[in-house]
């Protein structure tokens, strides 16, 4: 037995029957504190919770039962014995249903205490040891979970980036796109939780291409219309395949989602406006058109970097958030400054899912 289970409150309203049962459980060890009522008795244990409450059924201000309910519902580890006359046997049965451990009848025998109070305790161990064998074994599948999670999205980030390695004109995309987000976040002093989720987002943000057409992605000339709303597909797809894996991290699901969204509303897929689309993603917003733009495709050569960065200037407040392109380009103020030059800057590790992730 611990040592702090070794103590115990005895509440009756008759000095002489507390003294007996104090003089017994002293001699088994325990160290006791008295109560000559309910109020009294909640008093105490509001000043120090005790393991064991052995507590008289009639008592006047407050009787037993309405103790044991206080006890039951502000301290649950606590295990409490009624004391009860021989005609009350039916009180004390309802107090077992109430939450009590036990009872013992007036007179009563000093061995039958000492063995009721043995009983309780072990019964309070049980209860208590089955709680946390419980708390335990859920704390152990939420884990797994969080495993499960994380090796499903590594395992989607690995089919990212081997999809780019098959394209000429989109190897390396993702990883160059979290390097310009992650440089960007951090100009604007958001926090590492947040830089996380955004390193994570876009990473993954064009993972619903792998539901676009390769003819479609690689037309050399102008798109048709229905063509053009078939890429645009790609976030709510990328959306769909992440939504099981992201439930811990909405901020990068809604990267995934809304990347291609405009501060006029004129974007893709849900036509959000201003304020609507989170900070996280008006950052890859901005990152990931500086790439699109400075990157070989099939139906244009790479801009130049003076000639993108003046695109962004030119967008800023209609598609691109002002602040986020500002700090883009304090962030690279050159080409000499983007990350394919910096080898150093590769994302951050997978955020650890389940972690709090606080907005900007």
């Amino acid at each position: 037995m611990q040592p702090n289970s070794m103590h115990c409150l005895v509440v009756d309203d008759e000095p002489r029957l507390r003294r007996v049962l104090v003089r017994l459980l002293e001699g088994e060890g325990f160290t006791c504190r008295e109560a000559g009522s309910g109020t009294e008795a909640i008093a105490m244990l509001e000043q120090q919770s005790a393991p064991l409450v052995i507590s008289d059924l009639r008592m006047p201000q407050m009787d037993g039962a309405t103790l044991l309910r206080e006890i039951v519902s502000r301290w649950p580890d606590t295990a409490v014995i009624m004391v009860t006359a021989v005609a009350e046997v039916e009180s004390a049965v309802a107090c077992l249903q109430l939450g009590a451990l036990d009872y013992v009848a007036k007179p009563f025998h000093l061995d039958e205490v000492r063995a009721r109070v043995m009983q309780a305790l072990d019964k309070r161990r049980l209860i208590l040891e089955n709680r946390m064998y419980h708390q335990e074994l859920e704390q152990r599948v939420q884990e797994q979970a969080r495993r499960i999670e994380e090796l499903s999205l590594e395992r989607l980030q690995a089919l990212v980036h081997a999809l780019e390695e098959k394209d000429p004109y989109l190897r390396g995309h993702s990883v160059r796109v979290a390097n310009y987000a992650f440089r960007v976040g951090r100009e604007l002093g958001l926090e590492p939780g947040v830089l996380d989720m955004i390193s994570l987002g876009a990473e993954l943000h064009d993972l619903g291409k792998i539901g676009v057409s390769e003819a479609v992605l690689h037309k050399p000339g102008k798109l048709s219309e229905a063509e053009y709303r078939h890429i645009m597909d790609h976030p709510v797809i990328g959306a769909r395949i992440l939504g099981p894996l992201m439930r811990d991290a909405p901020a990068a699901l809604a990267i995934v989602r809304s990347h291609h969204e405009r501060l006029d509303g004129k974007g893709f897929p849900d036509g959000l406006k201003g304020d609507e689309i989170p900070l996280e993603v008006r950052v890859v917003t901005v990152a990931d058109s500086f790439d699109a733009m400075t990157s070989l495709r099939p139906y244009r050569p790479a801009l130049a970097f003076e000639t993108a960065a003046q695109e962004l200037l030119d967008g800023k407040g209609v598609q691109f958030e002002r602040a986020v392109v500002e700090a883009f380009l304090r962030a690279f103020p050159n080409g000499a400054s983007l990350p394919m030059a910096s080898p150093e800057l590769r994302p951050l590790h997978l955020p650890t899912p389940g972690a709090a992730v606080r907005r900007a």
